[in-house]
């Protein structure tokens, strides 16, 4: 993303979090945070500190460097917060950023932590008519206490059934089960993730990706054409074919499919993306079985490299990569436009009547 952005339009500021959770000042330097199997890469403490802004009348940013000095890094219009799992697109930091009143990319706290919940995504969905594998979900507690209900799960979800933290990204923590042996050990894995783990029935039929983008305000949503997951070399799309290029997975994009299975993909995905009232943009993630349709999971925040499915089903749609980032950034700005104006122009309050004070966007 870094190397996709148009200088000519944006001034970036590279802010990276380090394993301690320390915000710093990274380079500017595409090349520092290129993936490789070998050692991916990693935001390392070079000792400046990123300032926030102290109220939400100010949008400007400071840096603290090494001497000491601090100094100013202007105000920021947009926060593109290209970040995974727990604390990147949970709705944790997308709070931080509300407090602040700084306008950020992507869907806000309560649509990121209902996409990062596998149990409640489905619940939602469920809700909303909309078609997911069945599932069980298992607490730490229960585990340790019941375990029996897990093996009772199993039991009734049928083998081969998939294991996996329920707040978890990328694969991360997954297991197939293949026969009840191998419960133990998946509930470990994904125990180390997480306290609440789904037992999701495993689904047989086309793995297929749909990306999804919002439109400006007054715009319908849109969505891609689909992307196929073909795996044959390995037991599911893991962490390893997702980010590291492994072998036994393919990627194909466009996907072939009927325009009626397209349409009706494209449908429930633009459903899904509204049913957690997401924002921005999203990868919607199905099955296509014997029986039609099924919803694997929405991810709020898609992975950007140059083998992820989100930017490639774009890319096939007819967008080149700055293009996409550009769109993306440009609906962003609109909607917290949008939100300003609305808060400006609202009716005032009687004046018996306290007024809570919130952000503006």
């Amino acid at each position: 993303m870094l190397a996709a952005l148009d200088r000519d339009r944006f001034t970036v500021l590279p802010i990276g979090i380090t394993k301690d959770g320390a915000f710093v000042l990274e380079d500017d330097d595409p090349a520092k945070f290129v993936l490789n199997a070998h050692a991916l890469p990693e935001v390392q403490d070079n000792g400046t500190r990123v300032g926030w802004p102290e109220s939400t009348a100010t949008r400007e940013l400071t840096v603290t460097d090494r001497d000491g000095v601090i100094r100013s890094l202007g105000d920021v219009d947009l926060v593109f917060p290209i970040l995974h799992g727990p604390y990147g697109e949970d709705g944790t930091v997308q709070g931080m950023l509300e407090l602040l009143g700084l306008p950020y990319v992507g869907s806000g706290v309560l649509a990121s932590s209902l996409g990062m919940d596998k149990h409640f995504t489905k619940t939602v969905f469920q809700q909303a008519q909309l078609p997911v594998a069945p599932w069980r979900t298992i607490t730490a507690a229960e585990w340790t206490q019941t375990p029996g209900r897990a093996r009772a799960a199993l039991d009734e979800l049928g083998l081969p059934a998939f294991v996996k933290p329920a707040r978890a990204g990328s694969s991360v923590g997954v297991s197939k089960v293949t026969n009840p042996g191998q419960l133990a050990d998946a509930m470990a894995l994904a125990l180390a993730e997480d306290d609440k783990v789904l037992i999701e029935s495993a689904l047989v039929g086309r793995e297929l990706e749909v990306a999804v983008l919002q439109g400006r305000p007054g715009e319908p949503t849109r969505a891609s054409v689909a992307g196929e997951v073909v795996v044959s070399g390995r037991d599911f799309y893991d962490f390893a074919a997702k980010y590291l290029d492994a072998a036994g997975i393919e990627l194909v994009c466009p996907a072939s499919l009927t325009n009626d299975e397209l349409r009706e993909m494209r449908g429930l995905a633009i459903r899904a993306f509204e049913a957690i009232g997401a924002a921005g943009l999203a990868r919607v993630d199905f099955f296509l079985t014997e029986s039609g349709w099924v919803i694997n999971e929405i991810n709020t925040m898609p992975g950007f490299t140059p083998i992820s499915m989100f930017p490639s089903c774009w890319l096939a749609t007819g967008y080149t990569y700055p293009l996409l980032i550009d769109e993306i950034i440009e609906v962003a700005v609109a909607h917290a436009l949008g939100r300003t104006r609305r808060q400006v122009t609202a009716p005032a309050a009687p004046a018996s009547v306290p007024v809570p004070v919130s952000p503006v966007l």
